[in-house]
């Protein structure tokens, strides 16, 4: 019988990044809680040290997250909070008390663990994933830290997620729609059903707006598990919104009272109805109290949710945003019709090979002036030619240009809405959108002044194309990024 290979332990956060890289990515998935419960039962089950507040959802989920966790911090209590994918480094996926892990904090994290990877590695059919591990890494500190509440954002659906070894006291069902297709099914019924998992015996669910199809999912489900749901529209809803500097106020009604004029600095009906149940979860967590108004105000108007139609530049104004498949494109144009007046838009996107690429092309055509398609960093980005004969299909050749290297294509945008005028928040702007790890990256390069610290490599952009050659620079370089984030 062969030994379990000495543990790999890691002395810096890059080391852990490759060794979590060495894994199973994201992306591949095999249905099975047993591997992340063999882990965790080593570490002594950490799970249970805490009480869990749980997200799903196709899109909102850790906007909602963040506002639950200050919320929660405004209560004086101790909060854990895991989230993905991440946006710029990987210690934005285990917080503590509103605060990333360090990288010394996370490379102790990962050592705490790695010592017993190997043993469950040899002890499974397949070995521990890249986000099962994280998973581990996160209930682990959590325990330790000691946090008095996680909340947890689900990775990929919610039954099958490793997440889900944690028996929430309230879940959170953001609003329900295609994403992720291939792993989670072709309908939002099918998909509900994988994600109705969350919702435990005698938990209480809080459930924002869904089509009548899915509503009837989740109802089935909670009255075959005993858990109670609170519906909003019903139990708790936005009375409320106006537009305002820097974000919008809100009058939201919770389970127990109706809160007025608070301020969100988050642009978007989407956000609102964020806030509204974040506000029901944390209300359906502490039971019968009833939140001060003062509290419930300060606590929105502290929170933040980078690239969620974040602005990072003016003259012309630059907004990132996540939004990775049509309902996030969707919430993204009706944002910026209702919060911004801009005289026209110039969009920059990149996107994964695995979503519905001409669905969201589709919902950014009406509002973009002009399109640049270019590609992140990661191997399931599509590449810029590919996407640019998508987009030429829906915008016509004059509306669209290909530059494959990120950080050109902003600069290419940049002086496409400067040319036309742009130059205030009432003029030109330019969106960069289509993935977490496009907007990730885009942050990086605008807020940070950073590279996206992926190694350089050089990678070939046929010219060939007679579409696509005027639009083409042939001097480009890409950045390869083996992890492959699985929400990107």
């Amino acid at each position: 019988m062969s030994e379990t290979p000495a543990p790999r332990l890691a002395a810096t956060i890059e080391e852990v990044w490759e060794a979590l890289q060495s894994r199973w990515p994201e992306t591949r998935l095999e249905p099975s809680l047993d591997r992340i419960r063999a882990l965790l039962e080593i570490l002594g089950d950490p799970q249970n040290a805490f009480r869990v507040i749980q997200l799903t959802g196709t899109n909102g989920k850790t906007s909602a997250s963040r506002m639950i966790d200050t919320l929660l911090r405004s209560l004086d209590l101790r909060t854990g909070r895991f989230t993905s994918p991440h946006v710029e480094r990987i210690n934005e996926r285990i917080s503590i008390d509103g605060e990333p892990l360090s990288d010394d904090d996370f490379v102790a994290a990962f050592n705490d663990v790695a010592h017993y990877l190997g043993m469950v590695d040899d002890d499974q059919p397949h070995p521990l994933s890249f986000f099962e591990t994280t998973v581990g890494m996160a209930y682990a500190k959590f325990a330790e830290a000691p946090v008095d509440v996680a909340v947890v954002e689900v990775g990929l659906g919610g039954s099958w997620d490793a997440t889900n070894v944690a028996s929430a006291d309230v879940a959170v069902v953001t609003p329900i729609a295609l994403d992720h297709a291939k792993y989670l099914g072709d309908t939002p019924v099918a998909i509900a059903r994988e994600k109705a998992g969350i919702i435990k015996s005698g938990a209480v669910a809080v459930i924002a707006e869904q089509t009548v199809e899915v509503a009837a999912v989740l109802d089935q489900h909670a009255a075959e598990v005993g858990a109670r749901l609170l519906w909003e529209g019903t139990d708790f809803a936005v009375v409320s919104r106006t537009p305002a500097v820097g974000g919008q106020i809100l009058t939201l009604r919770g389970l127990r009272a109706t809160y007025e004029d608070l301020f969100l600095p988050l642009y978007g009906a989407h956000q609102a109805q964020n806030a509204a149940a974040a506000l029901a979860a944390v209300e359906a967590f502490l039971g019968e109290t009833v939140l001060a108004d003062e509290l419930v105000r300060d606590a929105f108007a502290k929170v933040d949710s980078p690239a969620r139609l974040e602005i990072v530049r003016s003259s012309p104004t630059v907004l990132l945003d996540a939004a990775h498949n049509p309902a996030g494109a969707e919430a993204t144009v009706e944002a910026l019709e209702d919060s911004f007046s801009f005289s026209g838009v110039v969009g920059v996107v990149g996107v994964m090979g695995d979503k519905d690429v001409e669905g969201m092309l589709a919902v950014l055509e009406p509002h973009l002036e002009h399109l640049v398609v270019t590609q992140n960093s990661t191997d399931r980005a599509l590449p810029a030619v590919e996407l640019g004969k998508v987009a030429i299909e829906l915008y016509g050749e004059d509306r669209v240009s290909v530059v494959p290297r990120l950080a050109d294509a902003i600069d290419a945008a940049i002086g496409l809405s400067e040319s036309s005028g742009g130059g205030s928040i009432s003029e030109g702007a330019v969106l960069v959108t289509g993935s977490v790890v496009t907007a990730g990256e885009a942050r990086t390069l605008l807020v940070r002044g950073e590279s996206s610290g992926a190694t350089p490599t050089a990678r070939v952009v046929p010219t060939s194309d007679p579409e696509l050659a005027a639009y083409l620079d042939t001097d480009d370089l890409d950045t390869d990024d083996a992890e492959g984030r699985a929400d990107g």
